[in-house]
């Protein structure tokens, strides 16, 4: 491995340290190198504090003066809750700059790598860039698109059943693989179930096996917003948020022209608790999950792990608002036909036709096996 990949992998660590802090920012981590050794070390702590380049640029002070820079995104070129990271590198004069990947940020995306350039600093784009992309892969999506990332978590047996035939799934995984979810959720903005998941298992939906830097919105997915007021969800907003999606269940207190109906009317008991409630109705029945992921966008959430049922994965799959799926198979059989399967009717009745999926990698989880795969359709 060259040094360079060295300094750069060492960025791509550090990066990780802002895991569960600092979303919809990205994860960003700066190494300061001088003839040969590192002066200078940071990264991006929490939501609105110093972005990597600076704490690295306060610990290495003038030692920074033409030495090298390793960082895993672009330089900020622009002021957001920040001064910009670009020109502080300008100002205390570094010679290089190696950047693992362009920020697909519009306000930067470019203009940073230039006017480093134009100031005389060497600018090398690329080194590290496939893992520098799947470390903020939430960011991207949602920096231009302003809807979250989504990430559909499974857990099924080998005959594909993910719960008994009364939805009761626990437990299909073992620990270790509870144990993943749970910094899954550590890492995510917001969880995503179904009213059928709250009602058969009580979900907590909070990392409780992972340090807990920040709670995530937990988000209930609700026609009729019919929920059990004693569920775990509800009586734990003190260690959490919580949100239900409302759908075009409940009829409207009078009917409104145009195509998409009018928002349901919040139900009584929901109303005295303390949780955000979304109206996303859909045009017909429902909950519209595009009109929901976009609401959720626009208050700054950029992940999403879905942990919903089979019919809520079969939702997300046929609109194709799934980015990336997670898949625990457990080395067991249920054998049972009326058991729940891995998700409901996709409407799909030949092979030709059915989804496709590239695999990024597997891995073991106790006996489990952990598959991670994005759709290529």
């Amino acid at each position: 491995m060259s040094t360079d990949a060295r300094h750069m992998n060492r960025a791509l660590s550090l990066a990780r340290r802002g895991f569960g802090l600092v979303s919809p920012n990205p994860m960003v981590g700066a190494v300061i190198v001088k003839d040969g050794v590192v002066v200078g070390e940071g990264w991006h702590r929490v939501l609105g504090a110093d972005h990597a380049e600076i704490v690295a640029l306060k610990q290495a002070q003038k030692k920074a003066k033409g030495a090298d820079v390793f960082v895993n995104l672009e330089p900020c070129c622009h002021h957001g809750r920040t001064p910009p990271c670009a020109q502080a590198l300008i100002d205390a004069g570094v010679r290089r700059v190696v950047v693992a990947m362009v920020d697909p940020n519009p306000l930067v995306s470019g203009k940073g790598i230039k006017m480093m350039a134009d100031a005389g600093i060497l600018v090398e784009v690329g080194l590290k860039e496939k893992e520098a992309r799947e470390l903020n892969q939430a960011f991207a999506k949602w920096i231009v698109s302003r809807r979250p990332f989504v990430t559909l978590k499974m857990a099924a047996t080998l005959d594909g059943r993910t719960a008994q035939r009364d939805g009761k799934s626990r437990w299909i995984t073992c620990a270790e693989s509870r144990k993943t979810v749970h910094r899954l959720r550590a890492g995510s903005d917001a969880i995503l179930v179904g009213a059928g998941t709250v009602r058969a298992d009580d979900p907590l939906l909070l990392p409780v096996y992972y340090p807990m830097k920040k709670a995530p919105l937990r988000v209930v997915v609700s026609s009729f917003g019919d929920l059990p007021l004693n569920s775990k969800l509800f009586s734990t907003t003190d260690r959490g948020p919580v949100a239900v999606a409302l759908g075009a269940g409940i009829p409207a207190p009078a009917p409104v022209p145009g195509p998409v109906p009018a928002p349901a009317p919040v139900p009584a008991a929901l109303s005295s608790l303390p949780i955000q409630v979304i109206n996303a109705p859909a045009p017909k029945t429902g909950v519209d999950l595009e009109l929901l992921l976009d609401t959720l966008g626009q208050q700054g959430i950029a992940s999403v792990l879905c942990e919903g049922g089979h019919t809520l994965a079969a939702s997300l799959l046929c609109a194709k608002l799934v980015d990336k799926l997670e898949l625990f198979i457990a080395p067991k059989m249920l054998g049972d036909p009326d058991a729940k399967p891995l998700v409901a009717d996709l409407g799909i009745t030949q092979l030709d036709q059915a989804l496709g999926f590239k695999i990024l990698r597997t891995s073991r989880c106790g006996p489990d096996i952990r598959i991670e795969m994005i759709p290529t359709c």
